[in-house]
């Protein structure tokens, strides 16, 4: 189980180096699920959006000192990307690695589960 983002789904502004690494784990992912398919092995991965994390928070510092609005006004709008108008929570991921895990994803494969709160 690979750990992917939504930016590997779309692009964002200002990381664009990490969108594209993003990328190619879901193009690995996808890859690597044909490869092995016939063995019983799956190959997934999971695209968390924005996440009440240590890397958002370096995320939210960095938006600050790029364009000048405040930490509070870059959460908010950071925020307004999810729907249900919150982070994710670190559990909620750990979640769906473990379902991914499980007996009941045996037919899931080259996949990749995104935790937005619905953001696309």
């Amino acid at each position: 189980i690979a750990i992917g983002s939504t930016a590997g789904h779309r692009g964002y502004a200002y990381v664009s180096a990490y969108v594209a690494a993003k990328h190619a784990v879901i193009g690995l992912v996808k890859s690597l699920a044909l490869e092995t398919a016939r063995s019983g092995v799956t190959v997934n991965a999971v695209s968390p959006g924005y996440a009440d994390t240590d890397m958002v928070a370096s995320g939210l510092d960095a938006i600050v000192a790029k364009t000048g609005v405040s930490r509070e006004q870059a959460l908010t709008d950071m925020v307004k990307a999810n729907p249900q108008g919150r982070l994710i929570a670190p559990d909620e991921i750990a979640q769906a690695v473990l379902y991914l895990c499980g007996p009941a994803s045996g037919s899931v494969t080259g996949q990749s589960l995104t935790i937005n709160g619905g953001e696309f």
